[in-house]
């Protein structure tokens, strides 16, 4: 029985259920003209202008971003050769929250009854540290025909996670937002959705 119990609590410390994980909100923007002009036989992955595609932290993102485009029967290719550029835009800020109300709080209270009445007053000191510091990442990716270099999908997907959280990794976070930006591809244009 102890067995048992012990492997229950291993268990649970392990497994994270799907409620226990942060909100992703993903955004997606379209035509229908535009869907059907996206040749997927062959995808090139790339930082979108201005970020170094060779850098390893930007590789850890490109390359989440070509395994989600792959799980969507997408081919990868060469900038040189692929039909369509996927442009890869990340974006990570920290933020420290400011604390709700103040130190310490006052309450009164009274009562009237047949056997007399009576006054209290109680004092609440919170002794709680800061708000946890936070981390938000926007994952942006921009699907372009590269002859004519016009959009033909963009989406963006977003979280917001406290900084010790293991959410907050990169390697971690671009899975999760890259396969949240391409869940059910190509998405209801112009509407955003939580993803968990």
């Amino acid at each position: 029985m102890r067995r048992l119990i012990i492997a229950a609590i291993a268990a649970s410390l392990v497994a994270v259920p799907a409620w226990a994980r942060p909100r992703i909100e993903v955004t997606r923007f379209h035509t229908p003209e535009s869907i059907a002009a996206i040749d997927r036989a062959a995808v090139a992955v790339v930082a979108a202008p201005g970020a170094d595609s060779a850098s390893l932290e930007n590789r850890v993102w490109l390359a989440a971003v070509e395994r989600a485009l792959a799980a969507n029967g997408f081919g990868a290719g060469w900038p040189d050769n692929a039909p369509t550029i996927a442009e890869v835009r990340v974006e990570r800020r920290s933020w420290q929250p400011e604390k709700r109300g103040g130190g310490v709080s006052v309450g009164v209270g009274g009562s009237t009854g047949s056997y007399g009445s009576g006054v209290g007053l109680g004092i609440g000191i919170d002794l709680s540290g800061p708000p946890p510091e936070m981390i938000e990442t926007t994952l942006s990716v921009t699907l372009r025909d590269k002859a004519s270099g016009r959009p033909l999908w963009e989406g963006r997907a977003e979280q917001a996670v406290k900084a010790k959280a293991k959410e907050a990794a990169p390697e971690i976070a671009a899975e999760r937002l890259a396969a949240a930006v391409f869940q059910a591809f190509p998405g209801r244009s112009g509407e955003t959705i939580s993803v968990k």
